[in-house]
């Protein structure tokens, strides 16, 4: 299968982004593949949602994406509702959302783990900060200080860094997003933000506000760095060893603000998936649906991951 290049997509979409094909000419099996594929749910996996769509519609013309992106909260409400069946989440779905939804349909959610991904601390590309403790990111972000900080940290200074000003500036994701419940499980030992952490809607905004101003940091997907941006890498407190975020550190598991991407499907156990879905599942997990996974900036599954989530779909007991 031919992948055309990679196109760039906005982030914070809140409205519902259409990709249509006009019927075409096909493979053979063509006409059991056709009609519309819904999916709601995180504007992480936007963009590579729709670039999944576009190899599909390659292979099977008369297929119509429909993406609603809007944050990982809205699929599991898409889902329990029943307006769609393919919810992509950037975080595992909460308990009490996996309570509703089986409440609601008798049976759990398929849960696919379909790329992997690391968030990045960035700052100013001019910012000569090099890296941080769990203690000194939490110390930044939040007014909990549970990751062991004594103090939080509001100006350069405390960081040994001289910049113009002085305070800090922060940037991050707003409540809808699972980057920004992922980053307060692990990033700020569970605690909660301050208040003066300027929320984006979208990962790009926030590196963008970050590459605007000097004095700003603030997190975002690997996917979304640009050479405005620098990373910043993860310092242990006790051994002063570095691990900076890249795809070698995210597939060995040593960064530590690493996770796991995920789809989530209403598809009852037993029960054969429509067309268009099962057409879908299939390009996720297979060599040319991971190579997508690489073009667009995640890291993708291993061998061995691909085949578990294939026992996934193939046995759906749930997760």
């Amino acid at each position: 299968m031919r992948l055309r290049p990679v196109r760039r997509w906005a982030e914070g979409w809140g409205l519902a982004l259409l990709l249509l094909v006009l019927p075409g000419l096909g493979q053979a099996d063509a006409d059991e593949v056709a009609g519309t594929l819904g999916a709601v749910g995180s504007d992480t996996l936007a963009g590579l949602m729709l670039r999944w769509g576009e190899v599909l519609t390659e292979q099977y013309p008369a297929v119509r994406l429909q993406l609603q992106a809007s944050g990982s909260a809205s699929a599991p409400t898409a889902l329990i509702a029943g307006t769609t069946r393919l919810g992509p989440m950037s975080r595992p779905m909460h308990e009490a959302e996996r309570a509703a939804f089986m409440a609601r349909h008798g049976y759990p959610p398929l849960e696919l783990e379909v790329a992997r991904d690391a968030l990045a601390v960035v700052v100013h590309r001019h910012n000569p900060l090099e890296s941080l403790t769990l203690a000194e990111l939490d110390a930044l972000f939040s007014d909990t200080l549970r990751c062991g900080a004594a103090a939080s940290i509001e100006r350069w200074s405390q960081l040994g860094v001289d910049l113009p000003g002085g305070r800090i500036s922060l940037h991050g994701r707003n409540v809808a997003s699972g980057t920004h419940d992922f980053f307060r499980l692990r990033g700020l030992c569970g605690g909660r933000f301050r208040l003066d952490v300027n929320e984006h809607p979208g990962s790009a905004a926030v590196v963008a506000a970050v590459a605007a101003e000097p004095a700003a940091i603030g997190y975002a997907g690997l996917n979304h760095l640009t050479p405005a941006v620098r990373a910043l890498a993860r310092r242990d407190s006790e051994t002063g060893e570095f691990h900076a975020p890249s795809a070698a550190m995210v597939t060995s598991g040593d960064y530590p603000l690493s996770r796991s991407l995920y789809l989530y499907v209403n598809r009852r156990p037993g029960e054969a998936l429509p067309g268009p879905e099962r057409a879908f599942l299939e390009l996720v997990l297979s060599e040319a649906g991971q190579t997508v996974v690489e073009e667009v900036g995640f890291v993708p599954l291993t061998p061995a991951e691909r085949e578990c989530q294939w026992h996934r779909l193939e046995g759906h007991g749930g997760r």
